[in-house]
């Protein structure tokens, strides 16, 4: 028998506010199938490659069938995910011609990996040969494993939130498992992914702030810039998926920003719940973006609330640079930043 104040110190309760799995010894377990399959949609949806022989786009994402768990053993974070996958893509050839086809990814798993995947892309029944077919099992096939590694490095990291929990002192143990990134993904205002902020079960301490800019453009015309998918594609230079309704999802850079569309006033306004993906897991900023006719131009105030304050610089940067300033070039909406 241990001495009095010895013994192993697994056995010892700390003081913990919850008292729940001291020194994350108990075996616990989350399941990660739900939010894995939404991912895995947000990721792939949109997805879009184009060449000399034309332009091709994911434009829907028929199967998730498969299921995905973490367990945290000994404060040692064990994932398992097996997946079989299938979408659909639309291809258009130079000369306007479209071409469907089907996308079949029948082993995302934990055992394999991203070089193994199978990823099998083909025309369907009916539709004539087109060039477009190599474009798509070439540059199409990467970036499906682009995003398929980016989905694996999001389980590791974004849903592991709050897994190893805090002891007394509130550092946690958590040896975080973050894959190897294998993509070259732009982040806004960074030009690497900034680590997932720490999940010690505290409240995120978030500000706000105002930005104004002056467009040469027609409030009308301004408005669709935000809602058209295919001219976010333009001035993000990445696949976007946008839905413009209220309640709609969005999905930009790659699937690096998300969110979803509260209020839309046409012409007028737009609020949203704006994320990186980087943000703690479910932590939205709610970003209004106010419409104003001045004449020949239009004002935009940018509203953003409840960001993290260790992310006011880089998302302020973000907004004036891969958004206004992006709309501007693109467009030729080009004024003076108030």
């Amino acid at each position: 028998m241990a001495k009095w104040g010895e013994g192993d110190p697994r056995w010892i309760v700390e003081e913990r506010a919850d008292a729940t799995n001291v020194n994350n010894w108990h075996w616990t377990e989350r399941d990660a199938t739900n939010w894995s399959s939404e991912k895995l949609k947000e990721l792939l949806m949109g997805l879009w490659v184009e060449g000399e022989e034309g332009k091709c786009e994911i434009t829907e994402v028929s199967k998730v069938e498969g299921e995905a768990s973490i367990n945290n053993r000994k404060g040692k974070l064990i994932f398992f995910y097996e997946w079989d996958l299938k979408a659909d893509w639309r291809g258009t050839s130079k000369s306007g011609i479209q071409y469907k086809g089907n996308i079949e990814v029948p082993n995302l798993s934990d055992e394999n990996d991203m070089d193994d995947l199978d990823i099998s892309v083909s025309l369907c029944k009916d539709e004539p040969e087109t060039a477009l077919l190599s474009l798509m099992r070439s540059e199409g096939a990467k970036k499906i494993r682009t995003a398929l590694a980016s989905y694996v490095d999001f389980l590791k990291t974004e849903f592991t939130q709050g897994m190893i929990l805090p002891t007394a002192n509130g550092v946690t143990k958590q040896q975080t498992a973050q894959a190897t990134t294998k993509s070259n993904i732009t982040h806004i205002g960074s030009c690497s992914a900034a680590p997932p902020p720490p999940n010690t079960g505290v409240k995120i301490p978030t500000c706000k702030f105002s930005i104004k800019d002056t467009f040469l453009t027609s409030p009308e015309d301004l408005y669709r810039v935000f809602l058209s998918q295919e001219m976010v594609q333009a001035f993000t230079r990445s696949s976007a998926m946008v839905e413009a309704e209220k309640g709609g999802k969005f999905r930009l850079l790659d699937g690096n920003v998300n969110g979803e569309f509260q209020e839309l006033v046409p012409e007028q306004k737009i609020v949203m719940k704006w994320r990186f993906n980087s943000w703690p897991c479910e932590h939205y900023a709610t970003v209004t973006l106010t419409l104003t006719d001045k004449g020949n131009e239009t004002e935009l105030k940018i509203e953003c609330r409840a960001v993290p304050e260790s992310e006011e610089e880089r998302t302020r940067d973000g907004w004036q640079r891969y958004y206004c300033h992006a709309i501007k070039q693109t467009f030729g909406y080009g004024a003076r930043l108030c």
